[in-house]
């Protein structure tokens, strides 16, 4: 019943680099609260290993954007697609193991500082923009209800000066 994954190093992984052997890293896409897959029951967040060589021909964005997602951790091109749940259960086909998280190369932003990978899992890192959005909430209808007050004030207020006139 537990079936070993393969753990391969970056550099492993990274020589798979072409149309004809294509294999990208994606974090935590095969288990989830949406797919479950028996292959790594361990780890949520894993960086997992894809050969994406049989859906070249078939990805809708064309072969050359799984080509250039090769050579790095390609979790948030995927995520910045916005891929549909069956897109995500597609991929469990293509799992082939999991890379070493401490061979990963450091990452640079977009500052061009370096950054050394994260395991957070991603819900910490939007934690941030929920309270935001919680915020937005309260605050938004506050504001329109002072702005229509205001109207009201100032509409009455410009009427009784006109009705002087």
């Amino acid at each position: 019943m537990g079936s070993k994954t393969k753990t391969f190093t970056f550099e492993e992984v990274a020589k798979h680099n072409h149309r004809k052997d294509c294999w990208i890293i994606v974090k935590g896409k095969c288990k989830s609260p949406r797919v479950y897959s028996p292959q790594f029951p361990n780890n949520w967040y894993q960086s997992q290993v894809y050969d994406v060589t049989p859906f070249l021909d078939d990805h809708p964005g064309g072969d050359e954007v799984l080509v250039t997602a090769t050579e790095k951790d390609a979790t948030t091109d995927f995520e910045d697609i916005g891929h549909s749940d069956s897109a995500t259960q597609m991929m469990e086909k293509y799992f082939v193991g999991e890379v070493d998280t401490n061979t990963l190369p450091a990452q640079v932003t977009s500052n061009n500082s370096v950054r050394q990978p994260t395991q957070a899992p991603p819900a910490y890192n939007n934690q941030s923009s929920g309270f935001v959005v919680k915020m937005l909430q309260y605050i938004v209808p506050l504001l329109i209800l002072a702005f229509a007050f205001g109207l009201q004030y100032y509409g009455k207020k410009n009427k009784s000066t006109e009705s002087e006139n």
